[in-house]
């Protein structure tokens, strides 16, 4: 028989995993802005219960991705383009902090995780397909996120890197170089590898500009 405590953690388990799958649909606008979420159809696909469901909702709003009305349901939020600043300039100031911690939190196994990233930049090709080099966007930005060894920190970066990702999503056809975007991760990596703080920083903190520059260019 199940105990309580049991019973709890698979309730937390099955909501985790809905709450996965559902972010990430929602940053790479698999869910387009404004869409409806059906909490029975999800419920089926994901072969978890409603309850669930609810419960990684409830934390999709408290991330700013779906929004909930009475008597309407929920929807995907809508991308708004006016956000952009706000976004760039918290994270302009906190991904330097986060990389200057990952450049002093090296371990060999996250050594060997950088550099095998370093790797896979290097590898990417033109011929790449704009969404796998999103995907491999999001894991560099992870990698260096989950290396703060700072919950705080990583929960708050994560959730900026997931509102500015669906705006780079929403104009991706836009952008002339995105490839040369991501690339620019290995100056960075390099130099978190090397434990160049001052240069750790600088390298973080051009790339969101870069990044405000690239998709407001791209906006116009």
């Amino acid at each position: 028989m199940q105990s309580s405590a049991e019973a709890v953690s698979q309730k937390s388990s099955l909501a985790d995993h809905a709450y996965e799958i559902l972010r990430h649909r929602l940053i790479m606008l698999d869910i387009a802005p404004g869409d409806p979420i059906n909490e029975a159809a999800l419920s089926t696909e994901l072969d978890v219960g409603r309850t669930p469901i609810r419960e990684a909702l409830k934390r999709l709003e408290s991330d700013h991705l779906v929004v909930s009305y009475p008597r309407r349901g929920t929807f995907a939020s809508n991308v708004d383009l006016k956000d952009l600043s706000t976004i760039s300039e918290m994270r302009e100031v906190l991904e330097p902090i986060a990389a200057r911690k990952a450049a002093n939190n090296l371990t060999p196994e996250r050594r060997r995780e950088f550099e095998a990233t370093i790797t896979d930049l290097r590898a990417l090709s033109a011929a790449d397909e704009p969404r796998a080099l999103m995907e491999r966007d999001l894991e560099v930005h992870r990698l260096i996120y989950h290396s703060v060894d700072n919950p705080h920190l990583m929960e708050t970066l994560v959730r900026l890197d997931d509102l500015a990702t669906r705006i780079w999503c929403l104009v991706i056809p836009r952008i002339p170089d995105l490839i040369g975007h991501i690339r620019e991760h290995i100056d960075l990596l390099e130099a978190i590898l090397e434990g160049k703080e001052a240069a750790v920083e600088a390298h973080a903190a051009e790339h969101v500009r870069e990044f405000d520059r690239t998709l407001r260019s791209a906006l116009r």
